[in-house]
């Protein structure tokens, strides 16, 4: 069942979505070589607890970490740890923040310094669908519009586009229903309805659409080895459109409440 939330309910997770975008720009200030993913970790959990909330992932089904962080071929659910960025990489940070309750998620791939022109092509291009995938977020569309705009945005930029792992509701859980493929026809699927609070997150590569489990039993790799991207937005089905409500790509949404970030959602 899709959970619709109350204007007030949507408020309180653009007030979690807030600590969650000034986490994600804590880190990035701090991504450089040499600097560990358990490093990352322990930043984004001091800030987020500085905060008065809590790190969603930490605990979530035994999973150690506070943060999410794959660096390259690996896709998502990395386990923060000895392992120190170099020069070149690319590093999928994935974050959630509870505030009083209540979720907010979003994730973002970042560079290590220069990057190839393949790795730039694909951080541009993902990102890029991701906001494509935004768009259709309106009352009265179908779900499947939302999958199908990130699929053709996707791979009309050459990219492979994850058919295994796929978004969800968020609200008072991290992940409730429906849970929404990157890929799939227009016009199927539920309707979407004001007060809908979805965590829309392409996850692509430059290869194959093929997954492999890594041995801890946490991450997730393309197939062939090939750099993939994430990129995540909770975003709430308002009245005019989509609400935003963790605008890690608004210079002064982090700080402004609802108002700035539905003023963003709208401009895209």
């Amino acid at each position: 069942m899709i959970i619709r939330k109350s204007q007030a309910e949507i408020e309180r997770i653009a007030a979690a979505g807030a600590i969650l975008v000034r986490t994600l720009r804590l880190l990035e200030r701090q991504i450089r070589p040499g600097v560990s993913t358990a490093e990352l970790d322990q930043a984004a959990e001091r800030y987020i607890r500085s905060q008065d909330a809590i790190p969603t992932f930490k605990g979530y089904r035994g999973f150690p970490g506070s943060i999410c962080a794959s660096p390259n071929s690996m896709i998502v659910h990395g386990i923060p740890g000895p392992y120190r960025l170099e020069r070149g990489d690319l590093i999928s940070l994935d974050v959630g923040v509870t505030l009083d309750g209540w979720v907010a998620d979003a994730a973002r791939t970042f560079p290590v310094g220069p990057v190839s022109a393949g790795a730039a092509h694909l951080l541009e291009a993902t990102e890029r669908s991701l906001f494509a995938g935004v768009e259709q977020c309106v009352p009265g569309n179908r779900l499947g519009d939302v999958s199908h705009a990130i699929q053709v945005s996707a791979e009309g930029d050459g990219l492979a586009v994850v058919r295994s792992l796929v978004g969800h509701g968020v609200g008072r859980n991290m992940h409730e229903d429906p849970q929404i493929p990157n890929f799939g026809p227009a016009g199927k699927g539920p309707r979407l309805e004001e007060g809908m609070v979805l965590a829309i997150e392409p996850m692509t590569t430059i290869g194959t659409v093929e997954v492999e489990a890594g041995e801890d039993g946490w991450a997730i790799y393309s197939a062939d080895g090939s750099l993939a991207a994430h990129f995540e937005f909770t975003v709430a089905i308002g009245s005019d459109g989509p609400e935003i409500m963790t605008p890690w790509h608004a210079d002064d949404a982090a700080d402004g409440g609802l108002a700035n970030i539905v003023g963003r959602a709208r401009a895209i």
